[in-house]
């Protein structure tokens, strides 16, 4: 085999396995300096394991964690019964719908009216936030705590603080305010507001009590906090190129970007907890779709924590923060924002950019190749808005792409034709030269040089494929446009694999058949889309120039098969670009095969 040859299989190779192992090898970027000194500074300290999330005595900010006995008074409870016994106001928005406890004043029932569960027709609506004892809890709470230095003895309002809401439904146009007097001459007061997406805004301050013994220049000065809570781990995708679990973004000054920090339940688990302070940022609980995150006000200096406590059977996971400059007495409101609700692209890059939020596009996990699925994305969706069909959107991108890349086609094209021709040179140079190897190298380069081909340009049109493959793999895993998207016939979610399979003749059986129902052998579960692929990567093959080799030749038929197998339980979307690139790519050649025979068949000056 000559080194040509070789060079063009290994490149082959190396593109299936890149491909292959993408999902299953990836690793996370390591954390942030800052981060990374908390952690160590907390393990020197003697933290860490499942007692390291308890406050330090006196710092009095935040209310423990607890154990999960002390969350589930009496026995668990179904979340509709804990919603029934329980006072509320109802939160009524274009895309969320729940309530607000007025037990703690907790966010803690809220449900996505954009999004079910599954494709049926009658999937219920996703379930973001659900309330404290009920299985899964979830939900955002906001309160007060006392300075070290001051507010001691002071009546703070807790978890069985019962509120009083000057109304009874919050909507865009209605915020709510909840009071409560404290008997000791203060009045707590937050004020919900929510807009028409998933934000929502609490303003905390404390007003003396009309009649009472405080006056107004005599408040304690306290600090106000926010915390988001999670029971139980959640199970999530389990895919090494997608972040699900706590993260957030923190800056030392306000001349910083800031600095995404990742960090996966288990670490979590190990260190029990996590503190960073931060100018701004944010931070909260990623899932692949959904997001709640506690955002300060961007020029306020913060103290932040991940905190993780294990129970029997039970783990709980909390994010909180505390105003960490001026504390609120009597002079305002302090403001934070949380936000609870889908990972809508164009959404979050509206907060980040009316609110100044630093980075908050970083909560949808565009990866390392940021620079390439971000546009990729950005194009899907400006195609999107014009034709209204993703899948139609990822045919236009392949197109835009192919067109962009027809002159390096055209050149490769060339090349190979060129390489084919040069085949009885070589031979003739291998049976001169026999095993002098680093001769015939040598002599095969001159060859090269003189007859101006390059034996590396049949390989460039496959790798340049692999980043936008990789690109349009995390768009279309990553981004809720995709999810649920449907295409045409029985593409009903270009982001789940082809539903269709061979086992029951493609849908015409009247039975089912998942690839989880077949265990091992769920490879053999192939639907119709990516038989079409492997259709059309054969006949690309079959136009393109056949290589001499055997071994090279041999290795180009079996890859349409292999391709077919390999791409069964990739996204449906991936396997429509893919069919348009071979589609697209037959057309090229053809195109180029025509206008090289042309230029052949034309006489030259000299000749005529």
């Amino acid at each position: 085999m000559n080194d040509n040859n070789r060079n063009l299989i290994l490149a082959i190779v190396a593109s299936v396995v890149i491909l292959i192992g993408f999902q299953y090898f990836y690793t996370p970027e390591p954390p942030p300096k800052q981060v990374e000194q908390a952690r160590q500074s907390r393990s020197a300290a003697g933290g860490g394991g499942q007692g390291g999330s308890s406050l330090e005595p006196g710092q009095g900010y935040s209310p423990d964690l607890g154990g999960p006995g002390a969350e589930v008074p009496g026995g668990s409870r179904s979340r509709e019964e804990i919603l029934a016994s329980t006072p509320r106001i109802a939160i009524d928005t274009p895309r969320v719908h729940g309530s607000v406890s007025l037990i703690g004043a907790r966010i803690d029932d809220l449900t996505l009216k954009d999004y079910k569960v599954d494709l049926s027709a009658d999937s219920p609506d996703i379930i973001l936030l659900s309330p404290q004892g009920a299985p899964d809890a979830y939900f955002a709470q906001f309160a007060w705590g006392k300075l070290n230095t001051g507010g001691k003895g002071t009546t703070l309002p807790g978890d069985t603080t019962r509120w009083t809401p000057d109304s009874q439904t919050l909507t865009p146009d209605s915020p709510v305010v909840l009071q409560w007097e404290n008997g000791d001459g203060l009045t707590f007061k937050i004020r919900l507001s929510i807009d028409d997406d998933y934000l929502f805004q609490v303003d905390q301050w404390i007003e003396a009590t009309a009649g009472g013994a405080i006056a107004e220049g005599e408040i304690p000065q306290l600090r106000p906090y926010g915390l988001v809570r999670r029971h139980g781990t959640p199970e999530g995708t389990g895919l090494f190129v997608l972040h699900e679990g706590p993260l957030g973004v923190f800056r030392d000054s306000l001349d910083q970007d800031g600095t995404l920090d990742e960090i996966s339940y288990s670490t979590l688990q190990d260190d029990g907890a996590i503190k960073v302070n931060s100018i701004g940022g944010w931070l909260g609980f990623t899932d692949k779709y959904w997001l709640t995150a506690l955002i300060p006000q961007q020029d306020q200096n913060v103290d932040t924590r991940f905190l993780h406590e294990g129970g029997v059977g039970s783990d709980i996971y909390q994010v909180d923060l505390v105003n960490r400059g001026e504390a609120v007495g009597a002079d305002g409101a302090y403001t934070t924002r949380l936000f609870a609700g889908a990972k809508v692209v164009n959404v979050i890059d509206r907060y980040q950019e009316d609110l100044g939020i630093i980075r908050f596009d970083r909560t949808i996990d565009w990866g390392w190749f940021y620079f390439l699925t971000r546009p990729i994305f950005g194009i899907l969706d400006y195609f999107y808005g014009l034709i209204g069909n993703f899948g139609l959107s990822i045919i236009l991108l392949t197109l835009c792409i192919k067109i962009l890349f027809l002159p390096l086609a055209y050149k490769s094209y060339v090349s190979m034709s060129a390489m084919k021709n040069l085949q009885p040179e070589m031979v003739k140079l291998r049976e001169r030269f026999g095993d002098d190897k680093q001769a015939l190298n040598r002599e095969m380069m001159a060859l090269y040089k003189k007859e101006k081909v390059n034996p590396a340009a049949g390989c460039i049109p496959i790798l340049l494929q692999i980043p936008v493959f990789f690109a349009l793999y995390k768009v279309l895993l990553i981004t809720i446009e995709m999810r649920h998207a449907p295409f045409f016939w029985w593409i009903r979610d270009l982001s789940a694999p082809d539903p269709t399979t061979i086992l029951n003749l493609f849908g015409l059986l009247p039975y089912t058949v998942t690839p989880a129902d077949l265990g091992p052998l769920q490879f053999i579960s192939i639907g119709v889309l990516p038989i079409i692929m492997g259709g059309t990567m054969w006949l690309q093959m079959r136009v393109n120039p056949t290589p001499p080799d055997p071994v090279q030749a041999r290795i180009f038929m079996l890859m349409p098969i292999f391709f077919t197998f390999l791409l069964a339980h990739f996204p449906a979307g991936l396997v429509v670009y893919w069919i348009t690139n071979n589609t697209v790519s037959i057309a090229q050649q053809i195109f180029i095969q025509r206008r090289m025979k042309t230029r052949t068949a034309r006489p030259s000056p000299a000749k005529t």
